[in-house]
C-alpha cells in the first residue's frame, strides 16, 4: 500500500489534517503527520519527514504532501522519483484524496493523481 507523509509547519495542524483524512479514508493507510521544527516550533525538519517516511514506506512508494514555503523545500530533499514523490495540491483536500486513494489499493501514481484533483474540487 502506499504511504503518505504531511509535511506542515505546525505539529498541530499535520496531526488534525493527519486524524480527519484517517477518519475519512480508513485507518489502515499508511499516514505519518511531519510538522513543526525538532524543538516544538513553527517550521519543518528533515529529520522527521525522513523519519516519517521510512515509517509508512510499505514498498509501493510514499507521497509527500507539504503544506507550503519551506515544507515544500523539505520534501524536495528528500524526493525520490519513482518511490517518493510530492503532490503539488491543497494540503487538506490532497491529503484526503491520497488517503482514499491508498486505502482503496492505488498505485503510486494513481494516489498522486487523486490528490492531484483535489485541486478542481469546489465548494461552491
Amino acid at each position: 500500500m502506499v504511504g503518505i507523509v504531511l509535511i506542515s509547519h505546525s505539529s498541530g495542524l499535520a496531526a488534525e489534517v493527519a486524524a480527519l483524512a484517517r477518519q475519512i479514508g480508513g485507518a489502515r493507510v499508511p499516514l505519518a503527520a511531519a510538522g513543526g521544527t525538532d524543538d516544538g516550533g513553527l517550521g519543518t525538519s528533515p529529520d522527521q519527514v525522513a523519519a516519517a517516511i521510512k515509517d509508512v514506506d510499505r514498498g509501493d512508494g510514499v507521497v509527500l504532501i507539504p503544506d507550503l514555503g519551506s515544507s515544500v523545500l523539505t520534501a524536495r530533499l528528500l524526493e525520490s522519483p519513482g518511490s517518493v514523490v510530492i503532490a503539488d495540491v491543497p494540503f487538506v483536500e490532497g491529503a484526503i484524496s491520497a488517503v482514499v486513494a491508498a486505502g482503496g489499493g492505488a498505485s503510486l501514481d494513481g494516489v498522486l493523481a487523486a490528490a492531484e484533483e483535489a485541486w478542481h474540487v469546489r465548494k461552491l
